[in-house]
């Protein structure tokens, strides 16, 4: 129903308002008495061959949500009930920032990918922390980075910031240095910066009674060499696993309309680019961290070769937007059989 109905209608109007008006509809009728136990009736998937348990957290499935879908943390209770094992919100930064200009959210539909350059557009992380304190359970990721305006000699306090002030509230963290979207954001990934960057949050972790997992996304566009830093670098700093990828700046092979718009791309075109970081982490490092995986994922299968390729973990963000909910349930039953 969802493709062949739903989906057609939404497509019919602008990506960013639809998000919003979706985010609404679903909220709405998780209010509805029962609805919210039909909705996890229907797509969730209980088994002990799906439960994963990676730096010190159980996830009760392999499969969650992405960063960029529930940037603010608004609809993380309603959302898990599609059946995400977990679900990261952010991208946060310190200050509320309205992003990039509009437009900045593309369908490009003979692709199946979407095109943003939405630049953490975000309320702040203190208003994201008081609709944390309502998480009814679900196992959350923070996912932080810097706002626009901070020069990146000072981004380092920024992510401080954010780590702290999310702490209590997240089962563990995620760097984002892999962005496009924000100005010199992706200088970050280099080796002397980005080393000093997690080397600073590792400090800050050590100062708390129980330490949360930290874990750095990376651009799908790195070189093998820079690839080699990464491994090097989480080696060094001793933080607890990689997210690989984020959106890339390619067009390579794209034929939608769209194909011009700036920003970062996601959906099937990075698909195989995403499974070959994957394999090369998992293969030059020896398996020597937990990989998340996600890029391009809109069906079992492709979940299943970037499982087959290194990932622990994977996580939809446009293959949830083009597939629908029932993809959560479809990789989860593959994972089981």
């Amino acid at each position: 129903m969802y493709k062949l109905i739903i989906r057609p209608i939404l497509f019919c109007f602008d990506p960013e308002k639809v998000h919003y008006f979706t985010f609404s509809i679903i909220r709405f009728i998780n209010r509805i008495p029962l609805v919210s136990g039909i909705i996890k009736f229907i797509y969730s998937v209980e088994h002990a061959k799906l439960e994963r348990e990676l730096f010190g957290l159980k996830f009760s499935n392999p499969v969650g949500l992405a960063a960029g879908f529930d940037k603010d943390a608004k609809l993380f209770n309603e959302l898990s009930n599609f059946g995400f094992g977990f679900i990261e919100i952010g991208t946060l930064t310190p200050k509320p920032q309205p992003g990039n200009p509009k437009k900045r959210l593309f369908r490009l539909k003979s692709d199946a990918a979407i095109i943003n350059r939405m630049g953490f557009n975000n309320g702040g992380v203190i208003e994201a922390v008081e609709r944390l304190k309502k998480n009814k359970g679900v196992l959350i990721g923070g996912n932080i980075g810097k706002n626009k305006l901070t020069p990146n000699e000072n981004a380092v306090d920024d992510y401080k910031i954010s780590f702290n002030a999310l702490f209590d509230f997240v089962d563990y963290f995620v760097v984002n240095v892999s962005s496009p979207n924000t100005p010199n954001l992706r200088a970050l990934q280099d080796k002397e910066p980005l080393t000093k960057l997690l080397k600073v949050l590792k400090v800050e972790n050590s100062k708390k009674d129980a330490q949360k997992p930290i874990l750095l996304k990376i651009a799908p566009d790195l070189t093998d060499s820079q690839l080699l830093d990464i491994i090097d670098i989480v080696a060094e700093t001793k933080i607890d696993g990689v997210i690989a990828t984020n959106t890339t700046i390619s067009r390579e092979g794209l034929i939608s309309e769209n194909k011009k718009e700036t920003g970062g791309l996601s959906g099937k075109p990075i698909s195989n680019r995403s499974t070959e970081v994957i394999r090369f982490l998992a293969e030059k490092s020896n398996k020597a961290f937990p990989i998340i995986g996600v890029g391009g994922i809109h069906s079992a299968k492709d979940a299943l070769d970037k499982i087959e390729a290194g990932a622990d973990l994977v996580q939809l963000y446009t293959g949830f937007i083009y597939e629908g909910p029932k993809l959560i349930k479809e990789i989860n039953k593959a994972l089981i059989a």
